[in-house]
């Protein structure tokens, strides 16, 4: 099949044949309307449905995004941490993406940690099994041996793999920044923010050095509990490209009738792992943002072993707080310091109607009222507040859409565990110390103190001011500068327009004066000529004036 042309911006043409790829696998599934709604001018062919059986269109966009290779698997994967920008069906099918691909000659991978530590493997590692333990699209995971005789595993970045992730970003930003000046959508949504994101989160990820740092700082933040374990990073074994951990074995935590037989409790093993969860978010502010039960497992005296730090999430002081508030607000039914709260937490972008969205708020509270604590359920909670977001077009922040999700997940983890299990009676202790800080001295006093050291120093400098302004104002020197946001992009299509409509005025004055000039003055030479000099005079008007309208076309 082969791929329709798309009509991208001049700079995108350094990705053509990644912008030609993607196009046909959108093409092929029948995804060409999504283009279409992010405000690319394409053909109306690539809108059509694929032919066979229809398939659910979440269906077709995983298996796009999978055919697509690890950028975009990984997008997925972080769209599906999106309950407030997607409905659940889509939300439910890209949670199915995972990163298991077929693996790649050990040939490769053993070239790979060589280049990287520059020594022949036999030096680095006594022993090293070719067969991978795990493959996925950025890395591999093979067992070793230490020369000391410690098994370990080692992760082993996949050559090639960052040079096509970073042509990838590229092309994905130049794409996210074309849709925002041509889509209001993906303006309300921040799609070039949202792109940012997604592209730190990746870019760590392809560094094994910070997945090692992220394990170390959940090792000391968890130091007091010692039914946690994080496996050891051996950093003389570890590059940006290759990371060697202490392997530990366990049952994975998802394995129900293993556990029952090695007599595990699974109730204590729920509250075990909410607490942990718990502790890294509300207490520590950093914490584990890739909870799928691959990444956990229990050990036979039943601590639970954590791995893959490659994902974290971070709730700092400010936010914390900001949430203290929220729940405070809506615990005394103040809607309106509900929707400053949302304001502050970057979850409000745009102006909105403050009266409808007190009401709404106010009826989803109606809904919950009554209900002890146990009889909570954090997912239908989410998912409330993830329709109200989608009708509002509000946007979680990144650090709290992978909060939510963590917390989400965690959920389910519990509850296969133990059925019984409730979340948020687990929460309550914590959520009231955190509810009770807001009024602790040790929370608002630094406050205070720092407020009384910014008033203090802006007072000195207050008069000095007042005279540079006033001295300004009298020798007719102020001035007022100002930025409108839409201003830019007005002027840059009101310029173009202008260009446009003066080409085309001097087009047709130039026609004109042509045919006058052929009445007045038509010496024996110019007869001769007079029908080329015609033709291809006109070609050149009709040419100019197709262009001047595929340039409008493209830039409406």
């Amino acid at each position: 099949m082969v791929a329709p042309r798309l009509l991208f911006p001049r700079r995108m043409f350094a990705h053509r044949r990644r912008v030609l790829e993607i196009a046909g696998v959108f093409s092929k599934h029948g995804l060409g309307w999504l283009l279409d709604h992010l405000g690319a001018p394409i053909p109306a062919r690539l809108r059509r449905t694929p032919r066979g059986p229809e398939l659910p269109t979440p269906v077709r966009l995983r298996l796009a995004l999978e055919e697509l290779g690890p950028t975009f698997i990984k997008l997925g994967q972080i769209l599906s941490t999106r309950d407030d920008l997607l409905p659940p069906d889509y939300i439910a099918e890209l949670a199915l993406l995972r990163d298991r691909v077929p693996p790649i000659p050990a040939e490769q991978i053993i070239a790979e940690i060589e280049r990287s530590f520059g020594r022949p493997l036999g030096e680095l590692f006594a022993t090293f099994d070719p067969n991978p333990l795990a493959s996925a699209s950025i890395g591999q995971v093979h067992a070793a041996t230490l020369p000391t005789g410690t098994s370990v595993i080692v992760k082993v970045r996949k050559p090639g793999i960052a040079d096509m992730i970073e042509e990838d970003l590229a092309l994905l930003r130049e794409i996210a920044e074309f849709a925002s000046r041509h889509s209001p959508l993906a303006r309300d949504y921040d799609l070039v923010g949202l792109l940012d994101e997604f592209a730190w989160t990746i870019r760590s990820e392809l560094d094994y050095r910070r997945e090692g740092r992220n394990a170390d700082r959940f090792r000391t933040l968890l130091v007091d509990r010692p039914d946690i374990v994080i496996p050891r990073v051996f950093w003389h074994r570890t590059t940006e490209t290759v990371l060697t951990l202490r392997r530990i074995d366990g049952i994975p935590i998802d394995r129900i009738e293993e556990l029952d037989r090695a007599r595990i409790d699974r109730h204590a093993l729920a509250l075990q792992a909410a607490r942990f969860v718990l502790d890294c978010v509300l207490v520590h502010g950093f914490f584990h943002a890739d909870p799928h039960p691959g990444n956990f497992a229990v050990l036979p005296d039943g601590r639970l072993v954590v791995y893959d730090f490659g994902m974290v999430g971070r709730v700092d002081t400010f936010v914390r707080a900001e949430l203290a508030d929220a729940l405070l607000a809506f615990i005394r039914n103040d809607f309106d310091a509900l929707i400053d709260s949302l304001g502050r937490l970057g979850i409000i972008r745009h102006e909105a109607d403050r009266p409808a969205l007190r009401r709404e708020l106010q009826h989803l509270a109606e809904r919950y009222y009554g209900l002890s604590l146990g009889e909570y359920r954090f997912g239908e909670v989410i998912a409330d507040l993830s329709r109200l977001m989608r009708r509002w077009r509000l946007t979680l922040p990144p650090e709290l859409s992978l909060l939510v999700k963590t917390l989400s997940m965690h959920e389910g983890v519990g509850q296969r565990l133990d059925p019984s299990f409730q979340p948020f009676l687990v929460a309550e202790p914590y959520v009231r110390r955190l509810l009770m800080q807001r009024y602790h001295p040790e929370s608002w006093l630094p406050q205070v103190a720092r407020m009384l050291e910014d008033s203090a120093r802006q007072a000195v400098g207050f008069p000095r001011r007042i005279d540079r302004l006033l001295r300004r104002l009298e020798q007719a020197e102020l001035e007022v500068t100002m930025h409108l946001a839409e201003l830019p992009d007005a002027t840059q299509r009101l310029s173009a327009m202008v260009n446009r409509l003066i080409t085309a005025i001097l087009l047709a004055a130039a026609a004109i004066s042509l045919s006058l000039l052929l009445n007045v003055w038509h010496p024996e030479w110019l007869v001769r000529w007079i029908g080329p000099i015609l033709f291809f005079g006109l070609l050149s008007i009709v040419g100019a004036s197709l262009l001047l309208a595929w340039q409008w076309w493209r830039n409406r």
